[in-house]
């Protein structure tokens, strides 16, 4: 089906992908949030694999569009019953009682607000707008959530030449930060334990993930790294 909808590229790949990212986090039972959503690939995903609720952030402006929202409906449409909902917010409007055991943001971190994304070290102010954003999104998790976070660093062998990456051409490098950063701004949020894993090119199999998992090598590829936190 996401094959067809031109979600995904090759069934295969995408299922190392998300195997690889949640390969341990457990979803049966648990609340979920899906911030930054877009197609619903991630809520989708671990609504079956047992989540409980699924909440799936995705604003209508920062570039959700009528495609996107076909591919969601289609989704639904194709696992009626699954316990996913989607919420046309953005998550500092979002509010909940209950409390979320995992918080995922796929390449959503930096469209908190990218005009602050790109001072973050060296503007106090922008800082700031994180920190309040984080502290939002640490008061809907509950206590011992899984916070896992995905993005580009701003660090790539292409962006340092000024060329375009032949992998990720759109990537505006400038408009990302490093895991590190992250972390830091995500430790004053409450979160603890950061854990930094760097994606491969999952198309080269099992050989190519050990291969290639790695800060050197993502740095000579996408600088897709996948950060997670634990809410103390």
């Amino acid at each position: 089906l996401l094959c067809r909808l031109g979600v995904i590229r090759s069934a295969r790949t995408t299922r190392a992908l998300l195997e690889d990212l949640f390969r341990d986090v457990v979803f049966a039972g648990r609340r979920v949030l899906d911030i930054g959503g877009g197609d619903g690939l991630y809520a989708f995903y671990a609504a079956i694999r047992g989540a409980r609720e699924v909440v799936c952030l995705e604003p209508e402006a920062d570039g959700y569009d009528d495609r996107a929202a076909g591919v969601f409906g289609a989704i639904a449409r194709r696992y009626p019953g699954v316990p996913v909902r989607l919420e046309r917010t953005r998550v500092q409007e979002h509010r909940d009682a209950d409390g979320y055991d995992v918080i995922v943001m796929n390449a959503s971190i930096n469209h908190v607000d990218e005009d602050a994304c790109m001072q973050l070290t060296r503007s106090a102010e922008a800082r700031e707008a994180f920190r309040r954003v984080f502290a939002h999104i640490g008061g809907l998790a509950r206590r011992a959530a899984r916070l896992v976070v995905t993005d580009c660093s701003r660090h790539n062998f292409f962006a340092a030449l000024g060329v375009r990456n032949p992998i990720c051409p759109t990537i505006e490098w400038d408009k990302h930060q490093p895991p590190e950063v992250w972390a830091s701004l995500l430790e004053e949020a409450g979160f603890a334990r950061p854990r930094v894993r760097w994606e491969p090119l999952y198309r080269f199999g099992a050989a190519g993930q050990r291969l290639l998992g790695n800060r050197v090598a993502a740095y000579f590829l996408k600088s897709m790294f996948r950060l997670e936190m634990v809410k103390a």
